[in-house]
């Protein structure tokens, strides 16, 4: 079934990821952090992304043009999933920032083919829903704080993997990071200008999303 944005099958996706973090915000008093929880999610969000390359390779869609983990979710994921096995506080702020800024555009506006019961649904929104999670799990129940610097060491980081990105798409003829189109679908470049200039409207916007996190979770004290 072809997936239709803003769908009843959409909405009850981005509900259920709603609903996921007011609980984990409810319940953030009674829940123990505990390592093998937090690394029993990391193997699930791993698994997930792995099924979903067998799928792409077993079904004949696996091309090095648009299959590769080098979007901004996919490297958040990847950023996740070694936060939620190791705790390094390095990743966190990439994982807060960028994670949460990607992800959630990507579930209001998603760069999806395939809708439910298929399983590129699930995992399309158990991966980016993670991602979130993740973040938030890491700031209110494990008590890691954004930080100003945090916002600066994100977007450099960002503009350090930009020009790799963009070789990358030149060699395999890509459009990861959509550095080379807007996606087709409609999304949040679709009112920043044309090309290229969106992608300088697009550094804006993510210093300034960044920034709104960062005043909305710094004062943010732990349990």
């Amino acid at each position: 079934m072809k997936f239709v944005m803003f769908s009843a099958a959409h909405w009850f996706a981005i509900s259920v990821i709603v609903i996921a973090a007011i609980l984990l915000f409810t319940m953030k008093n009674r829940i123990n952090p505990h390592q093998k929880w937090e690394r029993f999610v990391a193997v699930t969000l791993l698994i997930m992304d792995l099924g979903y390359h067998v799928w792409l390779i077993s079904s004949n869609r696996w091309r090095l043009m648009d299959s590769l983990p080098l979007e901004l979710c996919s490297l958040s994921l990847l950023a996740a999933i070694v936060l939620l096995w190791t705790g390094n506080r390095k990743l966190y702020p990439f994982v807060f920032f960028a994670g949460i800024g990607g992800a959630l555009q990507a579930v209001l506006t998603p760069v999806l083919d395939l809708s439910y019961p298929h399983f590129r649904y699930f995992h399309f929104f158990y991966t980016h829903g993670g991602i979130i999670l993740t973040a938030l799990y890491f700031t209110w129940v494990k008590g890691y704080r954004p930080t100003f610097k945090g916002v600066l060491q994100t977007m450099l980081t960002l503009n350090l993997l930009l020009p790799v990105i963009f070789l990358v798409n030149l060699l395999v003829e890509g459009n990861y990071m959509f550095l080379r189109m807007k996606p087709v679908n409609g999304s949040l470049l679709d009112y920043l200008g044309p090309y290229p200039w969106y992608l300088l409207s697009l550094e804006a916007v993510a210093f300034l999303m960044f920034s709104i996190l960062w005043l909305l979770f710094r004062n943010y004290k732990s349990k």
